[in-house]
């Protein structure tokens, strides 16, 4: 048995479990997706298409997304820089604060988020008692919501994916920055940043697909009114049972997220994987 058959029987059981669970539902979905009665057809994807509503579904799914893992990009590279910077006991300290909501459902902090956010709850009170909003102002059901509970569940993500390139950049290349020069910033600028883009990469693609294939976050926060294209391919299965219309949302989003992959592979192996 040579090594090419041996390496072959090694990964079988691995590749037939991948087959199983990842591209034998995919291709059911697919089929779903173009039958009808009549035959194969593109209808839900046409109707999809040309209904204003999903689209604009679409386009708050994708516009939501971005708004997110901007601002998980904002808030994690700094945190990410900090926690590589310092010490080894105060890093734990910070990587533990960072992990521990992982360990909490994403269905209790959520609820957590209800409550603050609610019209009675702890932010829109502040806000009222400092004279910024109207009395009657609340967070619930709006994008704000759903962007706010969305980066507090995907923040570790971004951050821990910029960490682990950030403690790999030597702080000899800082120090050399800074005497010939460079203020503080400068170095983050020009050395630190670029060095850390393929982390700042990594952890955009995992905030932006986990975001837009999101259901239980934007469902509760953003309520029925604010709608994402997950709530609508829910919605599409249990409430008008329409699973072959769902099958075709689930393919746009797919495919909409294939597409955002498409450019980070490419980044990829330009450096070399």
């Amino acid at each position: 048995m040579n090594d090419r058959t041996e390496n072959l029987l090694l990964v079988s059981p691995g590749l037939l479990l991948l087959a199983l669970a990842f591209f034998l539902p995919i291709f059911q979905m697919l089929a779903l997706s173009v039958s009808a009665p009549e035959g194969p057809t593109l209808e839900h994807f046409t109707r999809f298409l040309g209904d204003s509503f999903y689209l604009g579904v679409l386009w708050r799914t994708v516009k939501l997304s971005l708004i997110i893992t901007a601002i998980c990009a904002v808030i994690g590279f700094p945190l990410a820089y900090i926690m590589a910077r310092v010490g080894p006991r105060v890093r734990l300290w910070l990587v533990i604060m960072v992990i521990l909501p992982l360990m909490t459902s994403v269905v209790v902090r959520t609820f957590g988020w209800m409550v603050l956010l609610s019209k009675s709850g702890l932010i829109p009170e502040l806000l009222r008692d400092l004279g910024l909003v109207r009395r009657n102002f609340t967070l619930m059901h709006t994008e704000t919501a759903i962007v706010v509970g969305m980066v507090q569940v995907l923040l570790p993500f971004m951050t821990l994916s910029i960490l682990g390139v950030i403690t790999r950049i030597d702080p000899r290349l800082e120090e050399a920055a800074r005497t010939m020069g460079c203020s503080f910033l400068q170095t983050i600028r020009t050395v630190v940043l670029p060095l850390s883009l393929p982390g700042i990469v990594a952890g955009s693609l995992l905030a932006f697909t986990l975001s837009a294939s999101s259901f239980v976050t934007p469902n509760l926060l953003g309520g029925t009114r604010i709608q994402v294209l997950a709530a609508s391919i829910y919605n599409s299965v249990t409430q008008t049972l329409d699973w072959p219309f769902a099958a075709a949302q689930a393919v746009i989003l797919f495919v909409g997220i294939v597409l955002v992959l498409i450019p980070y592979i490419r980044l990829t192996e330009r450096g070399h994987g």
